[in-house]
């Protein structure tokens, strides 16, 4: 199998206060880029993976910037298209203790977001891949994007090409008069892994575990429970090999416990439980475990716990690095994979 791999969805400028300052409190930000579908390509390519990000950029500097920034992740850029007027922001107030953290969008109108079928050759640039992966936040930016994820996926179909999404729900992105219930079962149904944390497959179709509350898990949550979320998900979607969901506990926003469940073939894996208790930066967790995913099932193809096993170790690291994406190493998931958490100068 070809192991390049394709993401699409929306890039943008992170604006984020520093030293857990307030949004009223600070006189600076630090600028970062990121986005779901972009992270898990940074994430691939410090694995060794080869990678292309597709999205719709506006000719300016600050596009040429976040081009730069891809590149030196080693993220291929060269099936960008360009037009528009504005790279999307997101502005981020990092939360402590109980005080939870803060996005704020400035996205409306972004070059993304007014995308049409027809802009993206999806043939020429799924010619030389293998896996093709997107997420709920593309569909929720506007029709535009909905129906190019759409053409995306379609094509990928065509061509015998795994198709990957993460289910992503962003209430407060869906305003343009769709909601995630009304077009994501069609972009679903074309996808041959899904990936889903404790609240999307309930917050999208109505899929829930008994007894559960995300709000209230005080960093307990119990696993086999959700074999039969996965199992619905599965029969939703027939398509669909494998299904995958992230569990996390919020003891508070500094601390968190992470693991994940995989089904498959009537089976459940689960993943030992990390216990994060110092947290630098919890966005992009979510792309940080599936970028891992992908690594685990093109890297260990046979071997769901293993790639289960990968995915949650590089998403617990990526607790402890800041920005969107997680810049680690093959070398360092597996150590954690192999119990050494000690944290102790590599000389």
């Amino acid at each position: 199998m070809k192991k390049k791999v394709i993401t699409f969805g929306e890039i943008m400028l992170r604006l984020a206060t520093p030293d857990y300052l307030r949004f009223c409190q600070t006189n600076q930000y630090n600028a970062t880029f990121g986005g779901g579908e972009a992270n898990v390509a940074v994430s691939l390519a410090n694995y060794g993976i080869e990678t292309e990000f597709v999205t719709r950029l506006p000719q300016n500097d600050i596009a040429r910037t976040c081009v730069m920034e891809l590149r030196k992740q080693g993220v291929g850029t060269s099936r960008i298209v360009y037009g528009g007027d504005r790279l999307g922001i997101y502005f981020l107030e990092t939360g402590a203790v109980a005080r939870a953290s803060k996005v704020i969008y400035d996205r409306a109108h972004s070059s993304i977001a007014e995308v049409r079928p027809g802009m993206i050759d999806w043939e020429a640039v799924f010619r030389d891949a293998g896996w093709f992966h997107w997420t709920g936040i593309t569909p929720a930016i506007s029709e535009g994007a909905a129906e190019t994820c759409l053409e995306a996926i379609r094509v990928a179909n065509r061509m015998g090409i795994t198709v990957s999404c993460d289910l992503n729900y962003r209430k407060n992105l869906w305003k343009y008069g769709k909601t995630a219930a009304e077009v994501m079962p069609e972009l679903v149904a074309g996808s041959d892994i899904i990936l889903g944390n404790e609240e999307d497959a309930e917050k999208v179709f109505g899929i829930k575990p008994e007894r559960f509350d995300a709000t209230a898990t005080g960093g307990e949550v119990d696993a086999a429970s959700f074999r039969s979320v996965c199992a619905q998900l599965m029969e939703r979607f027939p398509r669909a090999k494998k299904v995958i969901i992230t569990l996390r506990g919020s003891v508070n926003a500094n601390h968190n416990t992470w693991k994940g469940v995989l089904f498959a073939d009537g089976r459940l894996y689960q993943s030992r439980e990390y216990d994060i208790t110092h947290i630098v930066d919890r966005v992009g967790g979510g792309d940080s475990f599936m970028g891992g995913l992908i690594y685990g099932l093109l890297s260990y193809p046979g071997d769901d716990q293993r790639a289960l096993d990968f995915a949650v170790a590089a998403s617990c690291l990526k607790h402890t690095i800041y920005g969107d994406f997680n810049q680690v190493t093959v070398e360092e998931v597996e150590k954690l994979m192999s119990g050494d958490a000690s944290g102790r100068v590599s000389r």
